[in-house]
């Protein structure tokens, strides 16, 4: 059973459904401590008093915001647990908007929101059900660890999910970071609608989804432990030069559909790779018939006149 994180209230207008805030994730990673080489002693990280020169414990440690160098205002945690907010003590919803509208970049940690007894079981029902019939998400505001956030309430499954927001000044503008003006044909643009056509996928199951890192991590502390040879590295994809947008482009479908076991040519999925003839070209190619034909003529009426010539010349009388 997940912790409890913070407990308070989600205010919905004049309906308040209390609630545990609890994480939604878990962190299956491999973690390391630090250790002095030479004798693998373990290195930690300890907590000394610059002015007592002497290491301190957690009972004696207190927040506090630097005015100046010599100037420090001391801030218990009761002191922010009664901020006189409303989102100090409840996650107050300020609207609901189309989930579409919100941009993902300003999402996101995610909790669960779990109803803190069975008087919290109604209305934490009825909000779940009315965000999920109306398809939309709320916005709210609440206070944790020392100052006010954003908030995103939605439905997953059959609980309410809250996710950490951040606010607009938070966002870095990407302007300077776009690159240069360049031009696209159709086809190239085609070309990579193609590519992620091939590559489109109904849910994210599957080996391609698995923490890769992690299990390569254990194979080789497993390695160590039971002093084997470690894994040998893969070799390294080779990263050619990119000369042919179309014909990486083409490639990269090729290779999509083989690895779903597809059959096929990327050529039959890319269309109009190839320049669209004009008008002009089109008329030269059917005048091209009609040339040959001219050309035949021609030939048919010089073998003509060489044969009048022949008759011509035995008609004639020799001279004495």
């Amino acid at each position: 059973m997940p912790r409890t994180i913070w407990s308070g209230a989600i205010s919905f207008g004049l309906v308040t459904v209390p609630i545990n805030v609890v994480s939604a994730t878990e962190d299956h990673s491999i973690h390391f401590h630090q250790y002095h080489l030479e004798d693998m002693g373990r290195i930690r990280t300890r907590k000394v008093c610059e002015i007592e020169d002497r290491e301190v414990s957690q009972s004696e440690i207190g927040k506090g915001y630097e005015l100046t160098k010599t100037q420090v205002i001391p801030i218990t945690d009761e002191e922010l647990r009664d901020l006189p907010l409303p989102t100090a003590k409840a996650i107050e919803i300020e609207a609901f908007v189309p989930l579409e509208s919100v941009d993902p970049i300003r999402i996101g940690e995610g909790y669960y929101l779990q109803p803190a007894g069975q008087v919290a079981a109604k209305p934490y029902k009825l909000l779940r059900q009315a965000l999920e019939r109306s398809s939309k998400v709320a916005v709210a505001k609440y206070a944790w660890s020392g100052r006010e956030r954003l908030g995103l309430l939605r439905v997953r499954e059959d609980a309410i999910v809250l996710h950490a927001m951040r606010w607009p000044d938070e966002i870095r503008d990407p302007t300077e970071l776009l690159p240069p003006p360049v031009e696209l044909s159709e086809g190239e643009i085609e070309g990579a609608l193609a590519l992620m056509e091939s590559m489109t996928r109904e849910d994210l199951e599957g080996e391609e989804f698995q923490d890769s890192y992690t299990e390569a991590v254990a194979k080789i502390i497993e390695s160590k432990r039971e002093d084997r040879p470690l894994p040998e590295a893969p070799e390294p994809k080779e990263q050619g030069q990119l000369l042919d947008l179309m014909a990486a482009l083409q490639e990269s479908v090729r290779k999509a559909q083989a690895s779903r076991g597809e059959s096929g040519t990327a050529d039959a999925d890319i269309h109009d790779l190839e320049p669209k003839k004009t008008a002009a070209a089109k008329k030269r190619a059917k005048k091209t018939p009609a040339k040959k034909t001219a050309d035949t003529g021609d030939a048919k009426n010089a073998t003509a006149a060489k044969k009048t010539a022949k008759k011509t010349a035995a008609r004639r009388p020799r001279s004495a």
